[in-house]
């Protein structure tokens, strides 16, 4: 196994737990409870558990709960048995042994590696009942809410069996049936659905009006995809006050210079550079003493909604605006790193390949693209609040996980989250046959050599899934195989809706769907069409062949489109086709030489290229590994500060604090209301909105401080200090005075607002929430597939 040194090293190995599993899971046989009631077989299931709390449904536990011994299972094949046979009466599904050793190492709080079409939700499902059983609430996360619903759904009627509470959270439902949900035993919901309701409930300002139920277990599908490739993607709660957004003139201004002269762009595609003869024609076309001052926010250099607003310029304004215009001129590409749909701008998940619905970039970057294309500019609004998909996942106190490709991200999972990971066989032996890639010299050459290879096994009746990178690349692809005579179906981010009428016809003789990712699409694509009808045809023909153009930046994205081929002991076959103009090569290889003559048709075939091609992206990987774990130290900082305001803002919502500090710093005024006969628990409640207005306000602000240290850190790296240093220090100099600050605020409004039976009404004073909120997931994400884009340029500021 590739990386059974990085085990040895660590003195751990993914299978070393297999053998004791395999001898427990031998206990758990089919037979062992097949005689059994219902009620001997739920029985059973009570008499395995030790020190088992209180059911998780009957709401939050009590302090002293947590004093008790912790539950755990005393007889754990007596348990996997009593799973095994409730899976086969209520969902007539017999598990495989396999799946039930992923079912013992996710109770064991592991990853679990199990190859594409072995049962994963099925094994997930067994795994959140047996922590329900302990009286554990789970939360089963998802990659999309589709899934969610339909695993809840799917897998219900064996929770109903135990008299396990469950159900799914999606976009649609009302904060009471939210609240409903939440409390109930197993919660299956998307990563952002589960992280926009911690947002929101950070809001609120009676503890009542909170949705959502601490969890104590996270089951997460698609562990490596939720935990790695999105682990940096902030999710991002906005309240409705406009903000600035960059102006149509310096669009145009930055369309109009030249590379080279007025900027430069960085190797890796990941950085753009303003040159001092670029800044110099700036400031000559706007009119401007500097660049690097104080910029005046006019028509000229600003949004009407900022000056509207009468908003106060910011030192080097104009020069952020004229960074995120370069930035999305030269390093966002339509049709690879978003789409233009009814008039919006939309992102592309790259890990995915679909339309991230709920993201946008970072508010000034979005309104550059939207210049761009010549689009109605959107106000970004106010950042209220903000969490990263890793500080989520570090809320709950147990997290486990499955995925297809767990192997290549176990330094990632052991460093950031200290979990391990367990491979898990297959059922049946995989028979798919992995060619070596074909490494062509130029991308044109390369695209020439995969049409013909298409054109070629199409005649031998195999089914093709054929991987490309992008939208771009997808279409270009379908048009060519049109012009060659072969029709294809094509899932992009331009078509997901019909993901899942594609994906079930995708396993039909002769049949060639061109994706631009597959991971965590959660459907399995069955040789010989969705009834499998003509499977013994495929088969024969040699089962699905996957054929994927370029490599992705990290070999596990690879082996995720690989593993679509030889489901279940299928046979089936895959090949890359790689050109050394490819991104990965391109980035990995930098700086280096390759000496290798090619053929006529441009293949080189010489073994030393196709280790060249693998050292490439074994540097990407790096690369993003070391841009993970500089950019975690940025985030755990604010994650720290956070954790301090949610302490805070619990004790204000669940005491008297708020009456007892505003009361005792303006006597007067309490026993004024007190001898108008307000009643205790409006002063209380009065106070606390007061208090949380100014601890939330100052939050915000903070925020957007962080922000634009953010912004300007790289300027700091110019002048030799750490990035990572100088942003610590400024973040904590500038959070120490934020408590004490929102406190003496407090304590003024406390004195001047008017207080009734109604409460507080701080609008007379002109302290207003925002009227609504939104939520949306910003693309900041380094870990990202796809080409160069502002995601690397932001955290390359920290490496």
């Amino acid at each position: 196994m590739a990386f059974d040194w990085f085990w040895k090293a660590m003195g751990s190995s993914p299978t070393k737990n297999q053998k004791k599993s395999r001898a427990v899971v031998a206990q758990a046989g089919a037979d062992r409870f097949a005689q059994a009631t219902d009620e001997e077989l739920r029985d059973h299931a009570r008499s395995t558990i030790a020190n088992a709390w209180p059911k998780a449904s009957s709401g939050q536990r009590d302090a002293e709960d947590f004093d008790a011994p912790q539950p755990s299972v005393k007889d754990a094949s007596a348990l996997l048995a009593v799973l095994r046979e409730a899976a086969r009466r209520t969902l007539s599904m017999s598990p495989f042994d396999v799946q039930m050793q992923g079912t013992l190492r996710l109770l064991h709080g592991d990853v679990v590696e199990m190859a594409t079409g072995e049962g994963k939700t099925l094994t997930g499902a067994m795994a959140a009942c047996g922590y329900a059983l302990q009286g554990k609430r789970v939360h089963v996360i998802t990659v999309n809410s589709y899934l969610a619903g339909r695993d809840d759904k799917w897998m219900g009627p064996m929770f109903d069996f135990f008299g396990l509470t469950h159900g799914a959270i999606h976009e649609d439902l009302t904060s009471e049936e939210r609240r409903d949900i939440y409390n109930r035993d197993i919660v299956f919901g998307a990563i952002n659905e589960l992280g926009f309701d911690v947002l929101r409930d950070q809001l609120i300002t009676r503890n009542e009006d909170a949705v959502r139920a601490d969890a104590d277990v996270a089951v997460i599908d698609e562990a490596d995809s939720v935990m790695v490739d999105e682990a940096l993607v902030p999710l991002v709660l906005a309240g409705s006050e406009p903000g600035p957004a960059p102006a149509g003139r310096i669009t145009d201004l930055v369309k109009s210079m030249e590379e080279g002269e007025h900027f430069h762009v960085s190797d890796d595609q990941r950085n753009v550079f303003l040159t001092d003869k670029g800044a110099a024609f700036v400031e000559k076309e706007l009119g401007i003493d500097s660049l690097y001052g104080t910029s005046e926010l006019d028509a000229t250099t600003g949004s009407a909604a900022a000056v509207e607003q009468g908003a106060e310029a910011k030192p080097g304004d104009t020069l952020v605006q004229v960074n995120v215009a370069l930035h999305a001129e030269h390093l966002l590409t339509r049709d690879v790193h978003y789409i233009v749909r009814e008039g919006k701008v939309a992102l592309i998940d790259g890990s995915r390949g679909r339309v991230a619905d709920l993201q946008r970039w970072p508010d000034g970057l979005q309104a550059a693209v939207e210049a761009k294309e010549g689009l109605a500019v959107t106000d970004g609004g106010r950042i209220l609040d903000q969490i990263t998909i890793q500080a989520l996942v570090g809320m709950y106190p147990e997290v486990c996980g499955m995925t297809g490709t767990a192997i290549a991200a176990s330094d990632q999972l052991r460093q950031f989250y200290d979990l391990f990971v367990s491979v898990i066989e297959p059922n049946v032996p995989t028979k798919r046959f992995d060619e070596a890639d074909r490494v062509y010299v130029s991308a044109e050459e390369r695209n020439r050599a995969v049409i013909e290879h298409i054109v070629e096994v199409q005649r031998t009746g195999q089914p093709q899934l054929v991987g490309t990178q992008d939208v771009a690349e997808s279409e270009e692809l379908a048009e060519a195989l049109a012009e060659a005579g072969v029709d294809c179906n094509v899932l992009n981010a331009k078509n997901h809706e019909a993901e899942a009428g594609v994906i079930a016809e995708a396993g039909r003789p002769g049949s060639v769907t061109v994706s631009t990712q597959m991971a965590g699409r959660g459907t399995d694509i069955k040789l010989g069409g969705a009834d499998e009808a003509e499977h013994d045809q495929v088969v024969e023909a040699g089962g699905l062949h996957v054929v994927g153009v370029g490599r992705y930046r990290s070999a596990r994205l690879d082996n995720q489109l690989r593993g679509r081929a030889g489901r279940q002991g299928d046979p089936g076959s895959s090949v890359f086709f790689v050109s050394l103009e490819d991104d990965v090569v391109a980035i990995g290889g930098a700086g280096e030489e390759l000496q290798a003559k090619p053929e006529e048709d441009g293949l080189l075939p010489q073994k030393k290229v196709l280790q060249f091609v693998d050292h490439c992206q074994r540097v990407t990987e790096g690369q993003m590994l070391d841009i993970h774990a500089t950019t975690w130290k940025y985030n755990k900082l604010i994650k720290d500060q956070r954790d301090i305001i949610n302490e805070r803002r619990q004790k204000l919502l669940t005491t008297d604090a708020a009456w007892e500090d505003l009361s005792y710093h303006d006597v007067d005024k309490a026993n004024e209301l007190k001898n108008r006969g307000i009643e205790q628990a409006v002063l209380e409640q009065a106070a606390r909105e007061v208090m949380l207005f100014h601890l939330d306000s100052a939050w915000s602000d903070h925020l957007a401080y962080l922000d634009d240290i953010r912004e300007s850190i790289h300027l700091r790296a110019i002048a030799r200090e750490s990035p990572i240093d100088e942003f610590h220090r400024m973040s904590i100099a500038a959070f120490k005075d934020l408590a004490e600050s929102a406190v003496e605020k407090a304590r003024e409004t406390f004195s001047e607002v008017e207080i009734d039976e109604d409460g507080a009404h701080l609008e007379g004073l002109g302290l207003h929430k925002p009227s609504a909120t939104w939520t949306y997931m910003v693309n900041d994400n380094p870990l990202s597939s796809g080409g160069g884009s502002v995601v690397g340029s932001i955290a390359q500021m920290f490496r």
